[in-house]
């Protein structure tokens, strides 16, 4: 390795890649869930996240407007809620009601004094205003199937029945409408409250989600999947738990996060090699399951919490203290970080005919794209803005795109194409968007891209994330350090050329027809 690759700066070494799309080529409709976040009672995610009652901005309801804003900016579409490991130990009838009434609460998974100024009604109402879809959770680890049954009915109930009375006293006479439920969250982890057994779970997820069901058979579920690829269970946990559920529910959870380990950074930026890997392991258990039930039905995959974590940075659960509210993993990202986080959304997209719903998680504060000053001002982190771009410009169909081009060597995965990317074609509209990036740290990349299937092709835009510092990173005295950037691509006689910096994230927009019937 060179010096100038040691300090992340850019090279001048070049290479060459090719792709070659066709709106023949699809993998499906765009699930734009895939576009989802995860908002937990873990640090300042929630207090002085996105509620913090003294701040200058704060509403009404005590949620600060700037980081609204922002939310809105950054565009998720579904948002996953109250966790999370917080949820294995939640007793969520402590969030409902007076808040002056409340209980405070200690709670076992992060080791906080939580005051449960922020509860269920809090956050849908937030979700409302926002036009944000909610993704609730039930306690499956201390709790069960009664208490997911009673918030099922407060949340989702006519009134007329105590719960859903108590909700309109609450004031929210009007049924939420919850439509996506999490039984439980990583169930197979000994860190949750309660973990379990496959068979533990599986028994007891089978049973909630029977008597869900019977308040409401289109409830969407989610069976807690392994906690990440290198549980000793995977593979067979989810067999586990799908024979015993898999008529009752509709998606199966998978969660994996990222970080370069003991400096390994080329395989870092190939991290959407594992996320194939795992949603593709998980597919293909949930239809072995299937065949041997002779069934049809597809249980698709919630990839409900993924992001780049530096695990290695902090000293876990065990070490944590009781304490109020307070920071807690607030990581901060860089370039290649933001490389990363574009490669994870390419692969998700890639997988929509299988990947229903993702999260990135989280939100705020919490290895999040938003970060906060209590009393002060919010912030977009560099991961901020691959994911904007991409849940503001993919609609329609992905296509699959036909690439050649170099490859680069990585220890976990062998090797690896240095171009990754996937294309979204909205037909009504009139729009293609290529999203690519270039996994090499040390080779610009050439690309060629094949556009023949396609009429009257004009280039909108073409952004992308990219610096000579790859270390660089957004602060409260920098907040725009790393923006996107225009990039350089031309059009000529169908044929799109551009250059990728090494180690960079592009999403080029092209206005065009298609020569063939949709």
């Amino acid at each position: 390795m060179t010096e100038q690759q040691q300090a992340g700066t850019a090279s001048t070494e070049r290479g060459a890649a090719r792709m070659k799309v066709d709106p023949d080529f699809r993998v499906g409709p765009l699930n734009r869930r895939i576009f989802g976040s995860f908002v937990e009672h873990l640090g300042r995610c929630v207090y002085t996240g996105i509620y913090e009652p003294e701040h200058p901005t704060a509403d009404e309801y005590g949620f600060r407007a700037d980081v609204a804003e922002l939310v809105r900016e950054l565009g998720p579409t579904i948002i996953r809620y109250p966790g999370g490991n917080f949820v294995s130990n939640y007793q969520w009838e402590d969030g409902i009601g007076p808040r002056s009434e409340r209980p405070v609460r200690l709670d076992l998974a992060w080791k906080t004094i939580e005051t449960n100024q922020v509860g269920t009604d809090e956050f849908l109402q937030w979700c409302e205003r926002l036009d944000l879809e909610p993704m609730m959770a039930v306690n499956l680890g201390t709790r069960g199937i009664t208490e997911a049954s009673d918030l099922l009915q407060y949340t989702n109930a006519e009134t007329g029945i105590e719960l859903a009375d108590r909700r309109a006293k609450n004031g929210h006479t009007d049924p939420y409408g919850v439509k996506v439920w999490c039984l439980g969250n990583e169930m197979d982890g000994p860190w949750q409250m309660g973990f379990k057994t496959p068979e533990e779970y599986g028994r007891l997820a089978e049973e909630t989600a029977r008597a869900m069901k019977r308040f409401d058979e289109n409830l969407e579920l989610v069976a807690c999947g392994s906690s990440n690829r290198s549980m000793p269970t995977f593979g067979t946990w989810e067999r586990v738990v799908l024979d015993r559920c898999f008529d009752l529910v509709e998606h199966i959870s998978a969660h994996a996060y990222y970080e370069p380990i003991d400096g390994d950074h080329d395989s870092f930026l190939a991290s959407a090699e594992d996320m194939d890997r795992f949603i593709s392991s998980v597919v293909a258990t949930a239809d072995h399951v299937a065949a041997a039930k002779g069934s049809s039905k597809k249980i698709m995959v919630s990839f409900d919490e993924w992001n780049v974590w530096f695990q290695k940075r902090w000293a876990g659960e065990k070490k944590l203290e009781i304490r109020e509210t307070s920071a807690l993993i607030e990581d901060v990202y860089d370039v290649e970080d933001a490389v990363v986080i574009g490669s994870l959304l390419i692969e998700l997209m890639r997988h929509t005919d299988r990947v229903s719903i993702a999260c990135q998680a989280q939100l705020v504060n919490v290895i999040a794209p938003i970060l906060t000053a209590p009393g002060g001002a919010a912030w977009r982190q560099t991961i901020f803005h691959p994911f904007a771009l991409t849940a503001k410009h993919a609609h329609g169909t992905v296509l699959q795109p036909a690439i050649s081009g170099p490859g680069i060597d990585t220890a976990r995965y062998g090797e690896v194409s240095a171009l990754h990317a996937t294309t979204v074609w909205n037909a009504e509209a009139g729009e293609l968007v290529i999203f690519a990036a270039n996994r090499d740290r040390a080779t610009e990349l050439d690309l060629t891209v094949d556009l023949a299937g396609f009429d009257e092709l004009r280039i909108i835009e073409h952004v992308h994330i990219a610096d000579d510092d790859r270390r660089a990173f957004n602060s409260p005295e920098q907040p725009d350090r790393i923006v996107p950037k225009p990039g350089v691509s031309t059009l000529t006689d169908g044929r799109l050329t551009g250059v990728l910096p090494a180690a960079s994230w592009h999403c080029i927009r092209i206005a065009t027809s298609s020569r063939s019937e949709d």
